[in-house]
């Protein structure tokens, strides 16, 4: 499940989910990018198309108020918001798309522009970073992952990952990720704890590095407090980023079909039982998606 959020209490009811798998079942005059009986990934964005974002581009969003997303047996959706899936993923795994690979995908090759051999940050084992993960070590990239599970982190280590780091049995995983890299630092963090984990990424990163926020899991107390001379310091380059276009994602899926990457689900959840698929992705547990299906 991907593009579910905590919109608040009182927010307007939405259809949620940006990430799905469909069939197409008609389509209008003028369609050309798909056809009656292809099978097709929903796109987050489906106003972006191709460059870099801008606030029109990413404007509407599928699950959120504007859009209505893909948590329904039947839905009317702009021929923008549907992408041929590629033919060797089965239709859970083609459910997890949208959202946390395009993510991880825009994070690693298009800001952050990594080379085989740099060394990349994965933090936690959640959607984004495993396929993060995967796409690094498909890459050829030298890549570390923090959990606070060994379990998992053992799960990360048959992924490909190739230093494991519990954050619990070491909280300070800056100062482990600069002795894995010879004390040089890495190269990329992929950021996803926000306030509650920024100190130690930029303790981590090399001068001059890549963190790209991608999410804000971990929490503080007390907001947190990050100097003017740390960026100073560390000369690392910090961006947020939203999911990615449509260029992106195609590229992406040509990618992984070469590599025949497939995504890792945790459980599949039936839609009779949404409640117990909710409870499960917010205590946390999951490793890599989870997916509802309706049967």
């Amino acid at each position: 499940m991907g593009g579910l959020g905590d919109r608040g209490e009182g927010s307007p009811a939405v259809i949620p989910f940006s990430d799905g798998c469909g069939v197409v079942a008609a389509i209008g005059a003028g369609v050309s990018n798909v056809a009656v009986g292809d099978r097709v990934s929903t796109v987050h964005s489906p106003d972006w198309v191709s460059g870099p974002p801008t606030p029109e581009k990413g404007a509407v969003e599928l699950g959120g108020p504007e859009a209505p997303g893909a948590g329904r047996e039947l839905a009317l959706l702009p021929e923008g918001a549907v992408i041929r899936a590629p033919e060797y993923l089965s239709d859970d795994e083609v459910a997890t798309l949208a959202c946390a690979s395009l993510t991880a995908w825009r994070a690693l090759f298009y800001d952050a522009h990594l080379r085989p051999g740099d060394t990349v940050v994965l933090q936690g084992t959640g959607g984004v970073s495993i396929f993060g993960l995967q796409f690094a070590v498909a890459a050829g990239l030298r890549t570390i992952v923090t959990s606070s599970s060994d379990d998992k982190l053992e799960r990360a280590r048959a992924l490909g990952a190739d230093v494991l780091i519990n954050y619990v049995q070491t909280p300070k995983w800056g100062r482990a990720v600069r002795e894995a890299t010879g004390g040089r630092g890495a190269d990329f963090i992929l950021e996803v704890g926000g306030a509650g984990t920024l100190d130690q990424s930029f303790k981590a990163i090399r001068m001059g590095g890549h963190i790209a926020i991608v999410g804000a899991v971990a929490t503080l107390a007390e907001p947190a407090q990050i100097a003017p001379h740390t960026f100073l310091r560390t000369a690392a380059r910090v961006q947020g980023l939203v999911v990615g276009s449509r260029e992106m994602f195609e590229q992406q899926l040509r990618a992984m079909t070469q590599s025949q990457i497939h995504p890792v689900v945790d459980r599949v959840f039936s839609w009779h039982d949404l409640r117990g698929a909710l409870d499960f992705f917010d205590s946390g547990s999951h490793f890599g998606k989870v997916v509802i299906r309706f049967d």
